[in-house]
Protein backbone atom coordinates (compact mmCIF):
# COMPACT_ATOMS: atom_id res chain seq x y z
CA UNK A 1 0.00 0.00 0.00
CA UNK A 2 1.04 3.59 -0.98
CA UNK A 3 2.22 5.61 2.33
CA UNK A 4 -0.53 8.18 2.26
CA UNK A 5 -3.24 6.06 1.94
CA UNK A 6 -2.29 3.78 5.08
CA UNK A 7 -2.03 7.43 6.99
CA UNK A 8 -5.37 8.10 5.63
CA UNK A 9 -6.81 5.12 7.44
CA UNK A 10 -5.34 5.61 10.68
CA UNK A 11 -6.53 9.69 10.81
CA UNK A 12 -9.99 8.08 10.29
CA UNK A 13 -9.55 5.30 13.24
CA UNK A 14 -8.64 7.64 15.25
CA UNK A 15 -11.67 10.14 14.74
CA UNK A 16 -14.19 7.45 15.05
CA UNK A 17 -12.55 5.63 18.75
CA UNK A 18 -14.08 8.96 20.78
CA UNK A 19 -17.33 8.45 19.24
CA UNK A 20 -17.45 4.51 19.62
CA UNK A 21 -16.27 5.33 23.65
CA UNK A 22 -19.58 7.88 23.46
CA UNK A 23 -21.84 5.46 21.53
CA UNK A 24 -20.60 2.76 24.54
CA UNK A 25 -21.28 4.79 27.11
CA UNK A 26 -24.64 6.34 26.75
CA UNK A 27 -25.75 2.69 25.94
CA UNK A 28 -24.30 1.59 29.24
CA UNK A 29 -25.96 4.47 30.84
CA UNK A 30 -29.17 3.64 29.55
CA UNK A 31 -28.88 0.25 30.90
CA UNK A 32 -28.18 1.62 34.15
CA UNK A 33 -31.48 3.94 33.98
CA UNK A 34 -33.73 0.83 32.80
CA UNK A 35 -32.33 -1.56 35.73
CA UNK A 36 -33.02 1.69 38.41
CA UNK A 37 -36.42 2.25 36.92
CA UNK A 38 -37.07 -1.78 37.55
CA UNK A 39 -35.76 -1.90 40.79
CA UNK A 40 -37.89 0.95 41.97
CA UNK A 41 -40.69 0.00 39.93
CA UNK A 42 -40.28 -4.08 41.66
CA UNK A 43 -39.56 -2.10 45.19
CA UNK A 44 -43.05 0.43 44.71
CA UNK A 45 -45.01 -2.94 43.37
CA UNK A 46 -43.51 -4.99 47.00
CA UNK A 47 -44.31 -1.83 49.24
CA UNK A 48 -47.72 -1.78 47.76
CA UNK A 49 -48.86 -4.80 48.09
CA UNK A 50 -47.88 -4.64 52.16
CA UNK A 51 -49.96 -1.47 52.43
CA UNK A 52 -53.47 -1.52 53.31
CA UNK A 53 -53.84 0.06 49.71
CA UNK A 54 -53.41 -3.02 47.93
CA UNK A 55 -57.05 -4.37 49.71
CA UNK A 56 -60.39 -3.33 48.41
CA UNK A 57 -61.49 -0.77 50.58
CA UNK A 58 -64.94 -0.08 49.80
CA UNK A 59 -67.93 -1.86 47.74
CA UNK A 60 -70.51 0.03 46.23
CA UNK A 61 -73.67 -1.54 45.44
CA UNK A 62 -76.35 -0.15 42.77
CA UNK A 63 -79.40 -1.65 41.11
CA UNK A 64 -80.75 -3.72 43.54
CA UNK A 65 -83.72 -4.09 44.92
CA UNK A 66 -84.86 -7.59 45.84
CA UNK A 67 -81.76 -8.53 46.71
CA UNK A 68 -80.18 -7.41 49.84
CA UNK A 69 -76.57 -5.78 49.99
CA UNK A 70 -75.84 -8.77 52.83
CA UNK A 71 -76.74 -11.15 50.20
CA UNK A 72 -74.67 -9.62 47.39
CA UNK A 73 -71.57 -9.11 49.30
CA UNK A 74 -71.62 -12.77 50.17
CA UNK A 75 -72.09 -14.38 46.71
CA UNK A 76 -69.00 -11.95 45.36
CA UNK A 77 -66.76 -13.17 48.68
CA UNK A 78 -65.43 -9.45 48.31
CA UNK A 79 -63.92 -8.66 52.23
CA UNK A 80 -63.44 -4.95 52.82
CA UNK A 81 -59.63 -4.58 54.05
CA UNK A 82 -58.91 -8.18 53.17
CA UNK A 83 -59.37 -8.83 49.13
CA UNK A 84 -56.58 -8.55 46.86
CA UNK A 85 -57.59 -5.46 44.56
CA UNK A 86 -55.44 -6.54 41.72
CA UNK A 87 -56.05 -10.00 42.13
CA UNK A 88 -59.73 -10.34 41.91
CA UNK A 89 -61.27 -11.61 38.95
CA UNK A 90 -64.37 -9.56 37.99
CA UNK A 91 -65.98 -12.11 35.29
CA UNK A 92 -65.67 -15.03 38.61
CA UNK A 93 -67.77 -12.45 40.63
CA UNK A 94 -70.18 -11.84 38.47
CA UNK A 95 -71.05 -15.41 38.12
CA UNK A 96 -71.39 -16.35 41.67
CA UNK A 97 -73.52 -13.19 42.07
CA UNK A 98 -75.90 -14.15 39.23
CA UNK A 99 -76.54 -17.48 40.54
CA UNK A 100 -79.06 -15.97 42.51
CA UNK A 101 -82.42 -16.69 40.97
CA UNK A 102 -83.35 -12.70 41.22
CA UNK A 103 -80.18 -11.39 39.56
CA UNK A 104 -80.58 -11.37 35.83
CA UNK A 105 -77.04 -9.43 35.42
CA UNK A 106 -74.12 -8.33 37.35
CA UNK A 107 -71.19 -5.73 36.18
CA UNK A 108 -68.05 -5.96 39.06
CA UNK A 109 -65.86 -2.76 37.81
CA UNK A 110 -62.66 -1.57 39.69
CA UNK A 111 -62.01 1.95 40.50
CA UNK A 112 -58.52 3.08 41.64
CA UNK A 113 -57.37 3.08 43.73
CA UNK A 114 -59.20 0.42 45.17
CA UNK A 115 -62.55 0.81 45.29
CA UNK A 116 -64.78 -1.56 43.60
CA UNK A 117 -68.57 -1.14 41.92
CA UNK A 118 -71.44 -3.85 41.66
CA UNK A 119 -74.16 -2.85 39.02
CA UNK A 120 -77.11 -5.25 39.78
CA UNK A 121 -79.52 -5.85 37.00
CA UNK A 122 -82.46 -7.95 39.14
CA UNK A 123 -85.21 -9.88 37.24
CA UNK A 124 -88.55 -7.27 36.42
CA UNK A 125 -92.14 -8.06 37.86
CA UNK A 126 -94.42 -8.90 35.21
CA UNK A 127 -97.56 -10.58 37.21
CA UNK A 128 -99.35 -11.10 39.93
CA UNK A 129 -100.08 -14.24 41.40
CA UNK A 130 -102.95 -14.77 43.60
CA UNK A 131 -103.39 -17.69 46.40
CA UNK A 132 -105.96 -17.55 48.82
CA UNK A 133 -106.79 -13.49 47.92
CA UNK A 134 -102.98 -12.57 48.31
CA UNK A 135 -101.11 -11.43 45.68
CA UNK A 136 -96.77 -12.03 44.93
CA UNK A 137 -94.77 -10.19 42.57
CA UNK A 138 -93.95 -13.00 39.38
CA UNK A 139 -90.76 -12.19 38.17
CA UNK A 140 -89.68 -12.47 33.86
CA UNK A 141 -88.11 -16.12 34.37
CA UNK A 142 -90.72 -17.28 36.65
CA UNK A 143 -90.14 -16.74 40.24
CA UNK A 144 -92.34 -15.99 42.65
CA UNK A 145 -91.27 -12.99 45.74
CA UNK A 146 -92.40 -14.20 49.02
CA UNK A 147 -93.75 -10.36 50.10
CA UNK A 148 -97.41 -9.54 49.56
CA UNK A 149 -98.04 -6.68 47.32
CA UNK A 150 -100.57 -4.24 45.67
CA UNK A 151 -101.44 -5.36 41.92
CA UNK A 152 -100.38 -2.65 39.69
CA UNK A 153 -100.88 -2.32 35.74
CA UNK A 154 -97.07 -3.64 35.45
CA UNK A 155 -98.88 -6.63 34.35
CA UNK A 156 -101.95 -10.11 34.60
CA UNK A 157 -102.99 -11.47 37.41
CA UNK A 158 -102.42 -15.24 37.24
CA UNK A 159 -104.95 -17.28 39.40
CA UNK A 160 -105.67 -21.45 39.79
CA UNK A 161 -101.79 -22.14 38.60
CA UNK A 162 -100.62 -25.11 41.14
CA UNK A 163 -98.24 -26.46 38.71
CA UNK A 164 -94.61 -24.29 39.37
CA UNK A 165 -93.05 -26.05 36.13
CA UNK A 166 -96.00 -24.14 33.88
CA UNK A 167 -96.24 -21.04 35.54
CA UNK A 168 -92.21 -20.36 34.74
CA UNK A 169 -93.27 -21.20 30.98
CA UNK A 170 -96.10 -18.84 31.18
CA UNK A 171 -93.90 -15.98 32.65
CA UNK A 172 -91.37 -16.72 29.96
CA UNK A 173 -94.11 -16.57 27.21
CA UNK A 174 -95.49 -13.47 28.57
CA UNK A 175 -92.32 -11.87 29.07
CA UNK A 176 -91.55 -11.63 25.30
CA UNK A 177 -95.27 -10.26 24.17
CA UNK A 178 -94.93 -6.51 23.37
CA UNK A 179 -95.77 -4.44 26.43
CA UNK A 180 -98.87 -3.43 24.35
CA UNK A 181 -100.51 -6.60 24.38
CA UNK A 182 -99.12 -7.72 27.78
CA UNK A 183 -100.64 -4.67 29.40
CA UNK A 184 -104.05 -5.20 27.82
CA UNK A 185 -104.38 -8.76 29.73
CA UNK A 186 -106.80 -8.50 33.10
CA UNK A 187 -106.13 -12.01 34.11
CA UNK A 188 -104.71 -15.61 33.12
CA UNK A 189 -106.07 -18.49 34.75
CA UNK A 190 -104.82 -22.05 34.35
CA UNK A 191 -107.38 -24.47 33.15
CA UNK A 192 -105.34 -27.54 32.45
CA UNK A 193 -107.43 -30.64 30.75
CA UNK A 194 -106.78 -34.22 30.45
CA UNK A 195 -106.49 -34.04 26.77
CA UNK A 196 -104.50 -30.55 27.54
CA UNK A 197 -102.46 -29.45 30.18
CA UNK A 198 -101.11 -26.42 28.66
CA UNK A 199 -104.96 -25.01 28.41
CA UNK A 200 -105.07 -21.52 29.76
CA UNK A 201 -107.73 -18.57 29.51
CA UNK A 202 -107.19 -14.83 29.54
CA UNK A 203 -109.86 -12.25 30.04
CA UNK A 204 -108.79 -8.87 28.71
CA UNK A 205 -108.89 -5.14 29.74
CA UNK A 206 -111.38 -4.79 26.10
CA UNK A 207 -113.98 -7.71 27.11
CA UNK A 208 -112.54 -10.58 24.98
CA UNK A 209 -112.18 -13.73 26.26
CA UNK A 210 -109.19 -15.81 24.92
CA UNK A 211 -108.43 -19.60 25.29
CA UNK A 212 -104.70 -20.59 24.60
CA UNK A 213 -101.68 -22.86 24.84
CA UNK A 214 -99.15 -22.00 27.28
CA UNK A 215 -96.40 -23.55 24.30
CA UNK A 216 -97.79 -21.51 21.76
CA UNK A 217 -98.99 -18.38 23.83
CA UNK A 218 -96.55 -15.53 22.62
CA UNK A 219 -96.36 -16.35 19.29
CA UNK A 220 -100.60 -16.52 19.03
CA UNK A 221 -100.70 -13.54 20.97
CA UNK A 222 -98.39 -11.39 19.34
CA UNK A 223 -101.50 -11.18 16.43
CA UNK A 224 -104.12 -10.42 18.78
CA UNK A 225 -104.49 -6.70 17.56
CA UNK A 226 -104.72 -7.47 14.41
CA UNK A 227 -107.52 -10.89 15.14
CA UNK A 228 -109.63 -7.81 17.07
CA UNK A 229 -109.57 -6.03 14.43
CA UNK A 230 -111.28 -8.09 12.50
CA UNK A 231 -114.19 -8.91 14.34
CA UNK A 232 -117.08 -7.46 14.48
CA UNK A 233 -117.82 -4.35 16.41
CA UNK A 234 -119.44 -4.63 19.80
CA UNK A 235 -119.80 -8.25 19.70
CA UNK A 236 -117.86 -9.74 22.07
CA UNK A 237 -116.68 -13.52 22.74
CA UNK A 238 -114.28 -16.00 23.20
CA UNK A 239 -111.18 -15.88 21.03
CA UNK A 240 -109.81 -19.43 20.36
CA UNK A 241 -106.05 -19.79 19.96
CA UNK A 242 -105.23 -23.36 20.81
CA UNK A 243 -104.72 -24.85 17.67
CA UNK A 244 -106.97 -23.17 14.99
CA UNK A 245 -107.95 -19.76 15.38
CA UNK A 246 -111.34 -18.99 15.56
CA UNK A 247 -113.96 -16.63 17.11
CA UNK A 248 -117.13 -17.86 19.00
CA UNK A 249 -119.74 -15.24 19.82
CA UNK A 250 -120.61 -14.93 23.99
CA UNK A 251 -124.50 -15.45 22.38
CA UNK A 252 -123.56 -18.65 21.05
CA UNK A 253 -121.91 -19.51 23.80
CA UNK A 254 -125.09 -18.87 26.01
CA UNK A 255 -127.37 -20.38 23.89
CA UNK A 256 -125.18 -23.59 24.01
CA UNK A 257 -125.21 -23.66 27.79
CA UNK A 258 -128.77 -23.04 27.96
CA UNK A 259 -129.78 -25.75 25.95
CA UNK A 260 -127.33 -28.57 27.54
CA UNK A 261 -129.30 -27.26 30.60
CA UNK A 262 -132.49 -28.62 29.01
Amino acid sequence: MKPGIDKEKVVNIEERIPKIKEQRKQKANRRLITFILLFFTMMLIIIYLQTPISKVSTVEIKGNQNVSKDEIMSLSSIYEGQTEFWSLNKQKIEDKIEQNKLVKKAEVSKKLPNKIAISIEEYKSIAFLQKNNVYYSVLENGTVLPDEVTPTDVGPILNHWTDDDKLVQMAKQLNSLPDSVKKSISEINYTPKKSNPWLIRLYMNDGYIVTASIKSFAKKMDSYPAIVKELPKGEKGIIHLEVATYFEPLKKTKDSKKEDER
